[in-house]
């Protein structure tokens, strides 16, 4: 049997900034932000740290799955933006969540955490190592952007998404994956000496267009997939120019592309799982589509999934 998701939740937190409240602050305008990346609000947690934005989520995804915490074999945090260097943010929600039974750990691969986390997923789930695994994507982003320059400080959000993945029927869940990273490239997405992200926009924008509408063609193919099979792209919430490029590599319509970086940002890890629920809330993935999920990051780091929804 394939591993599939199960249950997804996703925790947001209270303020919302707005790019007005931006204006206000930086050398920027509204339609400048909204025009070139589609951003017209995020979220950021004042009072909450990561794990407290990752167990809310989780929470959500647990009762979404119909399971108990003590189920739980394993939970796998994508991050890099833990409270601290340890204990991980795996260890700490596994203790707020009571799933005493699994095993905990964080892996830092930035905004393809939630696909390379779902992968890590798969394989215990198909080796039968265990029945079910919480994967959470979650970042407070807010903590290490700097404030004063507006090349960065517009594009980012806190947030947090959560999946339990197990076992699903026969032709459903994870069909095909791919897994990438180029360590040269790293040095332009990066933490600075100051701790502030540290971004060459031009670079990553060339990157991201060519990786994302590759990787998407390369999970579909490697499914025994076309194309025209695809009913829905999830893309990494980064920049609505480099996922509409994504977009027109699968030479889909606009519908069938998620777009929610108009809500909340780029909360990296976060944003896949993110657009996932909303999609579902308003009925734009369905049973049994096939969803490809792309997704881009700091390392450089890539990753797609494709999948056919449902369990």
């Amino acid at each position: 049997m394939n591993a599939g998701i199960i249950g997804i939740g996703k925790y947001l937190p209270e303020k919302v900034v707005t790019n007005m409240d931006l204006e206000k602050v930086l050398d920027t305008s509204d339609e400048w932000i909204r025009t070139r990346t589609g951003i017209e609000q995020r979220y950021i947690a004042e009072d909450e740290e990561t794990s407290d934005l990752a167990y809310k989520a989780a929470v959500k995804a647990i009762e979404n799955a119909g399971i108990t915490a003590q189920q739980i074999g394993l939970i796998i945090v994508a991050t890099v933006t833990q409270d601290q260097n340890f204990p991980s943010v795996a260890c700490q929600i596994q203790e707020r969540l009571g799933a005493s039974n699994g095993g905990a750990m964080d892996i830092s691969a930035a905004c393809s955490g939630f696909i390379y986390a779902t992968t890590i997923a798969k394989q215990f789930i198909e080796s039968n190592s265990y029945d079910y695994v919480l994967v959470v994507g979650v970042e407070k982003l807010s903590k290490i952007v700097d404030w004063d320059d507006r090349n960065t400080a517009v594009l980012f959000g806190d947030g947090a998404s959560a999946a339990v993945i197990g076992k699903v029927s026969e032709g459903r869940g994870i069909l095909a994956f791919e897994l990438g990273a180029d360590g040269t490239g790293g040095k332009h997405l990066k933490i600075d000496e100051e701790n502030n992200i540290f971004m060459n926009g031009r670079e990553v924008f060339k990157f991201a267009v060519r990786q994302m509408g590759e990787s998407a063609l390369s999970v579909i193919e490697k499914a025994g997939l076309t194309k025209e099979d695809v009913d829905y792209l999830v893309p990494h919430q980064a920049n609505i120019r480099i996922m509409e490029a994504a977009r027109e590599r699968l030479g889909l319509p606009e519908e069938k592309m998620s777009k929610t970086i108009q809500k909340y940002g780029n909360t990296s890890a976060a944003s896949i799982g993110i657009s996932i629920v909303d999609d579902l809330e308003t009925g734009k993935i369905k049973e049994d589509d096939i969803v490809v999920l792309v997704g881009f990051g700091g390392g450089l780091t890539w990753g797609a999934l494709a999948m056919k929804w449902g369990k």
